[in-house]
C-alpha cells in the first residue's frame, strides 16, 4: 500500500507537465521527521560546506522578466527572447546522458543530496545518500519509487508523469510545453512552466540554465498549495555513458 506522502508524490508528478523530478522531490520528507510546511528559511538556503553550490531562489513573480508571466505568445517575443529559448532547446536536445551530484531543498527546510543519472530517451536514476532510503528509477517505460529500509516499491506509467520533457528525444519548449516565463541576467536564464493539476490547481517549474552556455543548474518545483522544492545539479558529466544496470526495474517484485 503506497504511503500517503508517495501518493501525493503521484499527484505532483501528473500536476506538473514541465517537471521530470517533481516525485522524487515531494518523496524524499519521507526519509526525515516531518516539520510544518513551510517557505524555506533564508538560512536554509546557504551553501553546504565542501559539497553543492548554493541553491538559489526562482525568480520572483514580480521580477522583471524577458517575458512576462500570463499566456505565452510566441508571435509577440522579442530577437533576445527567441535567441534564449533557442539556447534552451537546444541544450535540453544536444544533451543525450547526463550524471553528476544533487542537492535537494525540501519545503520544510529539510536539505538532502545524492547522485543522479540520465539516459536518452527515458531513463533515469536518482539515488539519495544516507540516511535516505529512496531512490527513483525510470527505465523508459515505467517509473518506480523505491524505499531500501522498507522494502517498497510503487510503479507509475511513465506516460502518467512529466518526465518526457527532459527524457524526451526533442523537445521545443513553445510546441510542448506551457511557457509562461523567461527571466534572463547576466549568470542565468529561468524558464517557468506551468501546468493545470487535474485535481485542481496548477503548478509550476523553474528551470535555471547558465546564461554563458544554456547547461542546466537548478530547477524548483512550486505545487499547487504554493510550496516549493528546489534541486541543485552539480559536477555534471554529459560525455560519459551510464551503465544501463543502473536503469533496470524489477516489477514483479518490490526490490
Amino acid at each position: 500500500m503506497p504511503s500517503v506522502r508517495t501518493l501525493a508524490f503521484v499527484a505532483g508528478l501528473t500536476a506538473l507537465a514541465g517537471s521530470a523530478f517533481a516525485g522524487f522531490a515531494q518523496a524524499q520528507t519521507d526519509a526525515a521527521t516531518p516539520l510544518p510546511p513551510s517557505r524555506p528559511p533564508a538560512a536554509a538556503q546557504e551553501q553546504v560546506a565542501g559539497a553543492a553550490p548554493a541553491i538559489k531562489p526562482p525568480p520572483a513573480i514580480g521580477a522583471v522578466p524577458i517575458v512576462a508571466l500570463g499566456p505565452f505568445d510566441p508571435g509577440a517575443i522579442t530577437p533576445a527572447q527567441a535567441q534564449a529559448i533557442r539556447g534552451v532547446n537546444a541544450y535540453l536536445n544536444s544533451v543525450r546522458v547526463m550524471s553528476g551530484s544533487f542537492t535537494q531543498l525540501a519545503p520544510d527546510g529539510t536539505r538532502s543530496s545524492g547522485q543522479f543519472w540520465v539516459s536518452k530517451p527515458g531513463k533515469l536514476r536518482f539515488q539519495y545518500a544516507p540516511p535516505s532510503p529512496l531512490e527513483l528509477i525510470a527505465d523508459g517505460r515505467s517509473v518506480a519509487v523505491r524505499n531500501r529500509k522498507d522494502n517498497t516499491q510503487d510503479l507509475y506509467f511513465i506516460s502518467q508523469t512529466p518526465l518526457r520533457f527532459l527524457l524526451a528525444d526533442s523537445i521545443n519548449l513553445i510546441q510542448d510545453a506551457s511557457l509562461i516565463g523567461l527571466y534572463g541576467d547576466k549568470d542565468s536564464v529561468t524558464v517557468t512552466l506551468e501546468e493545470k493539476s487535474s485535481i485542481g490547481g496548477s503548478a509550476r517549474l523553474s528551470l535555471m540554465f547558465s546564461a554563458k552556455d544554456y547547461a542546466l543548474k537548478q530547477w524548483t518545483i512550486t505545487d499547487a498549495q504554493g510550496y516549493d522544492t528546489t534541486v541543485s545539479i552539480y559536477d555534471v558529466d554529459t560525455k560519459s555513458q551510464p551503465n544501463n544496470k543502473l536503469f533496470y526495474i524489477n516489477e514483479q517484485r518490490t526490490l
